[in-house]
């Protein structure tokens, strides 16, 4: 079957719902597994991930925290969108999770039958919480998946963050601006 690379995750896992990204990385192998060993996997690396979480902390991307804090002080509306089940864990060990007013992440996903990225489902979710139309909203994502998914939303405008070494991919599925992190945008004022 071969190696596991960083780049089979950004383009097969990342931002996608975890059974969807496990199918995703299988099927790039020519694996074809049933419905239940997709789940137990995902299960297991899910495990693994929150023992990590737990174990090690979260260390959030300083100049975002800033870009966010920003936008807070601006008095902009701000959610998280993410397919993980484990987001509020992820921001209660990063510290942040006063920075948002609402998130929808995969719990929000099942409760409400979203489909996860690269529809655009999740983003239109998390702008009708906040009260604000899709065009009035933007969709900042290090993922391929919720690049496409905010460009399929038709929010009025998508930033791509290169975490991983692919603005240009994130730029052909859809990014209307590409930066390495989001303070490079406070800088840019």
């Amino acid at each position: 079957m071969g190696t596991f690379e960083e780049s089979d995750y950004d383009q097969y896992v990342d931002g996608k719902p975890r059974s969807d990204g496990v199918r995703s990385f299988l099927e790039s192998r020519g694996v074809k597994l049933p419905e239940s060993e997709i789940v137990a996997l995902g299960n297991r690396k899910n495990d693994l991930v929150l023992e990590m979480i737990h174990t090690h902390g979260v260390e959030p991307y300083e100049g975002s925290v800033r870009y966010v804090k920003a936008a807070r002080e601006a008095g902009l509306r701000r959610a998280v969108v993410s397919s993980s089940t484990n987001t509020h864990d992820v921001l209660v060990a990063a510290g942040i999770l006063d920075l948002f007013e609402v998130v929808v992440d995969g719990h929000v996903t099942e409760r409400e039958h979203l489909k996860g990225k690269p529809a655009p489902d999740t983003y239109v979710a998390g702008a009708r919480e906040l009260g604000v139309q899709p065009a009035q909203g933007a969709v900042y994502e290090d993922a391929l998946a919720g690049v496409e998914a905010g460009r399929a939303g038709e929010f009025g405008i998508v930033v791509g963050v290169d975490r991983a070494n692919q603005a240009e991919a994130l730029r052909q599925h859809g990014a209307d601006v590409v930066v390495e992190d989001l303070a490079e945008l406070l800088d840019q004022r």
